[in-house]
């Protein structure tokens, strides 16, 4: 009965990233097809918006990929992908100001992004060291190094857990910044928030994985302490 237990956890983790992952892509693949009012492309809504809170020190680049859209506080740039950059949908122009909510972020010393910005190099660490202290001290029945491992998993976990109102905050910013510019109206806002939202939903999802995986570790080597 164990076993199906600790197959069960994973594969319900495994439906809970996919569902949220179809959805993301979904919702915005159907706004990327809606061209805004304004016909404003994604870089230049980002210049918008950082301009407007005297953040023109920013800068707005490219990047390849699909949905790689991300800020980088080290070097201050906000960076869109190819198709945010470029089009004038609803969902360009949604991604590209919600990234620039975390350039806002960035300038106010918004705390839970200061916390999530201290954990970036143990995060960086922790998966592989994590897993590598689990399966040596399952090899050679080494407890305590499995609890290492799986301590190493919980940092991932509190990163998940203080990312999702960094994510929830930045599209709350980006949405009063639109609303404010009136860079999309009323209709168009509302379809915005659908696209954001989704986005989040990939936040939580990976946070319930990983609660997850979390807790199908520690019940099986609870179960062969």
């Amino acid at each position: 009965m164990d076993i199906f237990i600790y197959y069960g956890l994973a594969i319900i983790a495994l439906l809970i990233t996919g569902a949220a992952s179809i959805y993301i892509r979904v919702t915005y693949k159907k706004y990327s097809e809606v061209d805004n009012v304004r016909n404003m492309t994604g870089k230049e809504a980002a210049r918008y918006i950082l301009d407007k809170n005297g953040l023109e020190n920013v800068k707005v680049e490219e990047a390849s990929g699909y949905l790689s859209d991300h800020y980088d506080p080290r070097k201050k740039v906000v960076r869109l992908s190819e198709s945010n950059y470029n089009e004038t949908s609803i969902s360009a122009v949604s991604v590209a100001c919600h990234e620039c909510g975390h350039a806002i972020q960035d300038k106010t010393g918004y705390v839970f992004m200061r916390i999530r910005a201290s954990l970036v190099p143990l995060v960086n660490f922790s998966p592989f060291a994590g897993y590598v202290a689990i399966v040596i001290g399952a090899i050679f029945s080494l407890m305590h190094l499995i609890m290492i491992g799986i301590i190493l998993e919980v940092v991932i976990l509190l990163f998940q857990f203080i990312t999702l109102p960094v994510e929830i905050d930045a599209s709350r910013r980006a949405l009063k910044e639109i609303k404010e510019a009136n860079i999309l109206n009323s209709e168009e806002l509302a379809q915005g928030r659908s696209v954001l939202i989704a986005a989040a939903s990939t936040y939580v999802a990976s946070l319930a994985a990983t609660i997850l995986e979390v807790i199908r570790l520690v019940l099986i080597f609870t179960d062969h302490d």
